[in-house]
């Protein structure tokens, strides 16, 4: 149906992913869930079968022919895409700093965390320019804020963030008909927040959910947590 707005979100098996599709689908969007596990994706496609239209792809958001496989299967399946949610995300090296962290988990981490959306967004561009009001939403973290220095927890990651919000600023410039925004969710109770973590998953999805739908389309290139603009 073609007025019916679609959404991709990446890494949606799970966390603060899976509560973004549940949510964008309740809100009659057609939602397609993505994963790398296969297994993992389907099950979770299922457990939304009955919060709306919800359909698995698989995509490792660090391999470039997976993403380009991803992009080929969504179009197979619709002719346009309205909403990006860049969700996908890892963390190694919580218990590293600066001095001890290796190259292969920094390399790894920025592969998945900064390289990837980028690498997804160029290979979406053409279903989302087809929407009338296209969104990108980059699930980023406060950790990779430059405005008050980092407290030295896990560099690896607040790196590939910091870069992240690099690739927001700049797809925004090159896409200026699109709202291209990053987000930080707040320290949330997942696998990767631990249980004590401040924020529900619900709470950690809200503001995604916001700018995947009903923010100002003209809010663009910003970084936003609980829906307003916070210092790059």
């Amino acid at each position: 149906m073609r007025n019916q707005k679609t959404a991709l979100v990446t890494g949606a098996n799970k966390g603060i992913g899976f509560e973004v599709a549940r949510e964008l689908a309740r809100l009659g969007l057609r939602v397609f869930l993505g994963a790398r596990n296969a297994k993992a994706g389907r099950a979770a496609a299922e457990k939304l079968s009955n919060a709306g239209k919800v359909s698995f792809i698989e995509i490792d958001i660090s391999k470039p022919g997976s993403i380009q496989r991803a992009a080929e299967e969504v179009a197979r399946q619709t002719n346009h895409l309205d909403v990006l949610v860049n969700n996908a995300g890892i963390l190694l090296d919580e218990d590293k700093d600066a001095l001890t962290i290796s190259a292969e988990i920094f390399e790894t981490t920025l592969r998945t965390n900064t390289l990837g959306p980028w690498l997804v967004a160029q290979a979406f561009v053409p279903l989302l320019t087809k929407s009338v009001g296209p969104r990108i939403v980059n699930v980023s973290s406060g950790g990779g804020q430059l405005e008050d220095g980092a407290d030295g927890w896990a560099p690896a990651y607040c790196v590939s963030k910091t870069a992240l919000n690099g690739v927001t600023v700049q797809l925004a410039a090159a896409l200026p008909k699109f709202a291209v925004n990053s987000v930080c969710p707040g320290w949330v109770r997942t696998d990767m927040g631990g249980e004590n973590a401040v924020r529900s998953v619900a709470e950690g999805a809200a503001t995604i959910v916001w700018l995947a739908t009903d923010a100002p389309h003209d809010l663009t290139g910003k970084f936003v947590k609980d829906r307003k603009v916070i210092p790059w």
